[in-house]
């Protein structure tokens, strides 16, 4: 018996138990489960409600909410409450378990590594992982040139003076917004690139298929790693490698004071972008039927789709090499033609270019760094054009690759692995 085999019987086994479990729960507390679920949809009515409003308004629908979440945990924790863990720690158990048998490990093509190697180190990224694992040390070991960025450096100028001096292959060790300056200059050389993960949340990397726990063995995509020729997403002659948000998020982060106080200023910023009389976007953009819309509350641009909804690996992208933005209008927005409103509060498609415009500039979080662009705002996909590396100890492929996106179809994956038949 296999390992992904065992966890997939695992996973059936331990969810149908826990289900089991729930539903007996519910019967047992019946009507009770019913003021539970009342209590949840006051906390979350009332919670919403106040941080869409100021001062009074906003302190009563905050406090209603506390009140109703007290109120569902007195209910839960009052009888069961023996159950109650069991379930829990199912699902606990059930999930790790289905990522146990959707683990995916792709065996990219043999590439030839490169004969000069440059490491370009953010050493405040991460919380200082990259002093934390020796990262400059281990990288010369394996042949590398590293360069430490300083505070006030430039990191596209230091690339190209290292490409002067005869680098070959080019790696980075921080965040996304500085693996985008590195994968992009990679690509318009056609030069090798590899992703180190010691940023603080390395999204890339994940779906890149680089282990995000092991940052020294990512250095080893420069010494026997496969390579995958993934793409990138440009807004106004700008890469970005993962999204580009416009909204609520890119709103607050440009606000005096964010950094100091994240948390308020972001509440700060909700009743005005979504709150009654909220001024949403001033923008205007065409849906892919062609007609035009205009305000909406958030609109997410990403380089290849993310999976949002159920089944493996919510967050994250399938894969990155498809040659199509996502492209994500919350809202709902309103035609500027008819006045009509969507049926829906969110629209979603996949597109491989995409314009909005305004009658001013926009401020957009670009892998999580915030600027404002002028109008239009111009995005579109560069399919293939990086030449990512990868360690063939690690994935090589995102978590959610070879996982079925919908709950039925993990299921029936989950029932043909555990007879044996993937």
């Amino acid at each position: 018996m296999t390992a992904r085999q065992a966890a997939a019987i695992v996973a059936l086994v331990v969810g149908a138990a826990t289900l089991a479990l729930a539903v007996g729960l519910a019967v047992a507390q019946f009507p009770r489960g019913l003021a539970v679920l009342g209590c949840v949809a006051v906390a979350v009515v009332a919670g919403w409600y106040g941080l869409l409003r100021r001062g009074i308004p906003r302190i009563a629908g905050l406090g209603l909410a506390g009140v109703a979440t007290i109120g569902t945990a007195l209910l839960l924790l009052s009888d069961g409450l023996v159950v109650l863990i069991l379930v829990v720690a199912g699902v606990l158990i059930s999930v790790a378990a289905v990522d146990a048998a959707f683990r995916v490990h792709v065996s990219l093509p043999q590439a030839s590594p490169p004969g000069q190697p440059a490491l370009f180190i953010n050493p405040r990224s991460g919380g200082g992982k990259a002093e934390k694992f020796s990262l400059a040390q281990e990288a010369q070991r394996r042949g590398y040139e590293t360069v430490e960025l300083e505070p006030g450096d430039d990191l596209e100028t230091l690339v190209r003076q290292a490409i002067d001096r005869g680098a070959d292959g080019l790696a980075m060790a921080g965040g996304d917004g500085s693996q985008a300056i590195v994968a992009s200059i990679a690509a318009e050389l056609d030069l090798p690139y590899a992703c180190i993960p010691s940023g603080t949340r390395n999204h890339f990397a994940l779906d890149l298929g680089v282990d995000r726990d092991d940052v020294v063995g990512a250095l080893d995509a420069f010494v026997d790693g496969g390579e995958h020729r993934v793409d990138l997403g440009e807004v106004n002659d700008r890469v970005f490698v993962n999204n580009v948000s416009l909204g609520l998020y890119a709103e607050a982060v440009g606000r005096p004071g964010y950094r100091e106080a994240k948390l308020r200023t972001l509440l700060d910023t909700m009743p005005d972008t979504l709150g009654p009389g909220g001024r949403g976007l001033d923008i205007r953009w065409k849906g892919p039927g062609g007609h035009e819309h205009d305000a909406s509350t958030a609109i997410l641009v990403s380089n290849n789709r993310y999976r949002l909804g159920s089944g493996v690996g919510p967050g994250t992208r399938p894969r990155i090499d498809d040659g199509l933005l996502a492209v994500m209008i919350i809202g709902p927005p309103t035609s500027g033609s008819t006045g009509r409103r969507l049926q829906r509060p969110w629209r979603e498609w996949s597109a491989p270019e995409f314009e909005i415009d305004a009658d001013s500039s926009v401020a957009a979080g670009i892998d999580g760094e915030v600027i404002r662009l002028e109008p239009p705002v111009r995005f579109r996909i560069r399919p293939g054009v990086l030449r990512a590396h990868i360690s063939r100890k690690h994935p090589g492929a995102s978590p959610s690759a070879v996982a079925p996106e919908r709950l039925i179809d993990v299921l029936r994956a989950l029932g043909r692995t555990a007879l044996g038949r993937n």
